[in-house]
């Protein structure tokens, strides 16, 4: 099947290198490092999704989260800025 890799440079240079010392063609070198790594993938231990529950923290009347700068000067002061 012929598909299409980006593969980064220095993996590139080292699988050409390989196939050239080994007098092999760079194909089966390819397939042959996939076949070698491809099980160290699937024993990567899977991350459990991580939840939050949102809570609602309210908003005091006459505060507006639309911008940051007035919600700081409503907060701290005008002389705050």
């Amino acid at each position: 099947m012929r598909t299409t890799l980006s593969i980064e440079d220095d993996v590139l240079d080292r699988a050409k290198a390989i196939a050239a010392a080994l007098r092999l063609p760079f194909r089966r070198v390819i397939n042959e490092a996939l076949r070698a790594g491809l099980p160290t993938l699937e024993d990567v231990p899977r991350m459990r999704a991580y939840r939050t529950n949102p809570r609602d923290m309210g908003l005091k009347a006459g505060r507006n989260l639309d911008s940051m700068q007035a919600l700081v000067s409503q907060v701290e002061g005008e002389g705050q800025r």
